[in-house]
């Protein structure tokens, strides 16, 4: 009896870790896809506020274009 819970408690632990290494892929992924989101928000809110042509020299100055 005894071993059998310390198998399944031993099982169980791995399955776990298993998805918490999913769990934190995703946060990586999501905070990447957030950042390129972000960037293209000030671009944009740059664009609006600045005018394109100004906002696209900004840009190629950051590029280093």
């Amino acid at each position: 009896m005894e071993e059998s819970v310390e198998v399944r408690v031993a099982v169980h632990e791995a399955v776990c870790a298993q998805r918490y290494e999913a769990i934190e892929k995703r946060l990586d992924d999501g905070s990447k896809r957030m950042r390129n989101i972000e960037v293209w928000l000030y671009i944009t809110l740059g664009a609006v506020l600045l005018g394109p042509g100004a906002m696209a020299d900004v840009v190629k100055k950051l590029l280093g274009l």
